[in-house]
C-alpha cells in the first residue's frame, strides 16, 4: 500500500475521529503544532522515518496545541493513536499515574538514550522509569527588537536596574516595553518564573512547584512586587488578556513593543510577520537579586506511546527513530530549537547558539511553571498571574486563594 500522510489541521473532535479512522497496522500519530516551522520540522521527520520504514503506512493528525491539551485524556482512554506529542515532567505524571502511557524504558537502554539524553533523563522519570523520548528542547529569555534599541541608545540590559531604565526610555519614546499575549495563560508564567528564578533562586522554584513554599510566603511575595514594576507603569501591552501568544507578536513586529519574554519557538513567528534577523536579537533575563545563580526556563517536548495504543511495535520504532543525533540535528536546525542528543549537532543560527550558551552556562533548568506544578495548581496560579497582571491592587487576595488551591492540589 502507498504510504499516506494526512496532516490536517483540525478541532477536537475531528482529531478523535480521524484518529479512529486508521486502518489496523497503520501507525497513527498526533502531533500539535500546525505553525509553518513545527509542522515542517515533524513532516520532513515523519518522511524520513517512511523511507527507512517503506512497510509502515503512517497517518498523521496535527491539531492546535491548545485544542491537543482539550482532547488528549479523551484519545488516550478512548480511541488512542500510536504516539502522540505531550510534555516531560508533572504533566505526564497524571497519564502515567493513570496508566494512559507506555513505560519505554526498554527503549531509553537499547538505543544508548540514558547517556545521549542524560541530562533530561530525570524529567521524563518516573518511578524510575522512563515514560516518552523527547525530541527538542529550548531556552527562554527575552526577545528584542534590536533596531530600536539602537534607535534609542538603549543597551541590553544585565541588571533589573536597567531593564526598568530601558522600559521607562521605551516608553517615554510611545513604544510599550512588552508585548505578551495572556489568553491561555502560560505566557504570563513564563514572567513569573523568570521573577522568581531572578529573585530566589532554582531552589525556590522548585519548592514552590512542589508544593513546599505557600503562594503568601515573603519570598514569593517579593517575586510579585518586582513584576508590579512591570505593570503599574504600563509596561506590558494593554488587553493581553484577549491575545494568544502569537496575536502578540503583531505589536511586536510593527515596532509598538520592543520585548518579548518567550521561548526559542517563537523566532519563526518573528519571521512569518515580516522581521529580519537584523531587527531582532536575544538576551538572558537580568539578575534581580545580585549572587542568586542564574537558572533557565528550558522546556522540553517529547513523543510517547499511549497504552491503548494499537501498533506499539512501530510506534517503539518511531521514538527510537527520532531519538538518533542526525534526526534530532536536522529537526531542530528547522525548527530552529536545541536537539536533546547530545551527539546531536547544534545549527549555526544566531538563536540556537544563544541558546546554547544560555542553557550550557545555566545552574539549573527549570521545565516551566505549568509543567513543573501538577495541573491542578498551574491552573489556579496561572489564572491567578493573569488577574495580577490586569488588577495587581489584589494580590494579597490573589496569594490566599492560591494557597487554598495548593491544600487541595497537594492532598
Amino acid at each position: 500500500m502507498k504510504s499516506l500522510i494526512k496532516s490536517t489541521i483540525v478541532g477536537v473532535a475531528t482529531a478523535a475521529m480521524m484518529a479512529t479512522a486508521a486502518f489496523a497496522g497503520d501507525l497513527v500519530i498526533n502531533f500539535d503544532d500546525p505553525n509553518p516551522g513545527p509542522k515542517k520540522g515533524f513532516e520532513d521527520a515523519v518522511e524520513a522515518f517512511k523511507a527507512a520504514n517503506p512497510d509502515i503506512n503512517v497517518v498523521v493528525n496535527i491539531t492546535d496545541r491548545e485544542a491537543h491539551k482539550t482532547a488528549i485524556r479523551n484519545f488516550l482512554s478512548a480511541d488512542a493513536p500510536d504516539v502522540t506529542t505531550w510534555y516531560p515532567g508533572n504533566r505526564m505524571a497524571p497519564f502515567v499515574n493513570a496508566g494512559l502511557f507506555e513505560d519505554v524504558s526498554d527503549l531509553w537502554e537499547s538505543e544508548g538514550f540514558n547517556e545521549t539524553m542524560k541530562a533530561i533523563r530525570p524529567t521524563m522519570t518516573i518511578d524510575d522509569k522512563q515514560w516518552g523520548v523527547p525530541y527538542t528542547y529550548y531556552q527562554w529569555g527575552i526577545y528584542y527588537r534590536k533596531d530600536i534599541f539602537e534607535d534609542l541608545g538603549i543597551e541590553e540590559p544585565t541588571t533589573w536596574d536597567e531593564l526598568l531604565a530601558a522600559s521607562a526610555k521605551l516608553k517615554e519614546n510611545d513604544v510599550t516595553p512588552f508585548t505578551i499575549g495572556t489568553k491561555f495563560l502560560w505566557t504570563a508564567a513564563g514572567v513569573f518564573d523568570y521573577l522568581n528564578l531572578r529573585t530566589n533562586g532554582y531552589d525556590v522554584h522548585n519548592d514552590l512547584t512542589a508544593g513546599k513554599i505557600k503562594y503568601t510566603d515573603p519570598r514569593i511575595k517579593n517575586v510579585f512586587e518586582k513584576w508590579r514594576e512591570l505593570i503599574e507603569p504600563g509596561y506590558f501591552i494593554e488587553n493581553h488578556a484577549t491575545m494568544s501568544w502569537q496575536d502578540a507578536v503583531a505589536p511586536f513586529a510593527k515596532g509598538e513593543a520592543a520585548m518579548y519574554v518567550m521561548g526559542n519557538f517563537s523566532v519563526d513567528a518573528y519571521k512569518n510577520a515580516g522581521l529580519t534577523y537584523d531587527q531582532i536579537d536575544f538576551f538572558q533575563f537580568p539578575e534581580i537579586t545580585p549572587g542568586v545563580p542564574r537558572a533557565e526556563e528550558a522546556p522540553a517536548d517529547a513523543f510517547f506511546i499511549p497504552a491503548n495504543a494499537n501498533n506499539k511495535e512501530d510506534a517503539r520504532k518511531f521514538l527510537a527513530f527520532i531519538g538518533q543525533p542526525d534526526i534530532q540535528t536536522e529537526w531542530n536546525k528547522t525548527i530552529g530549537q536545541l536537539p536533546v542528543n547530545s551527539e546531536a549537532t547544534v545549527s549555526d543560527d544566531k538563536f540556537i547558539q544563544e541558546g546554547f550558551a544560555t542553557v550550557g552556562g545555566a545552574a539549573g533548568l527549570a521545565q516551566f511553571y505549568d509543567r513543573d506544578a501538577p495541573a491542578e495548581m498551574a491552573k489556579a496560579g496561572m489564572e491567578g498571574f493573569q488577574e495580577f497582571m490586569i488588577k495587581p491592587d489584589r494580590l494579597d487576595a490573589i496569594l490566599k486563594r492560591l494557597d487554598k488551591a495548593q491544600e487541595r492540589a497537594y492532598k
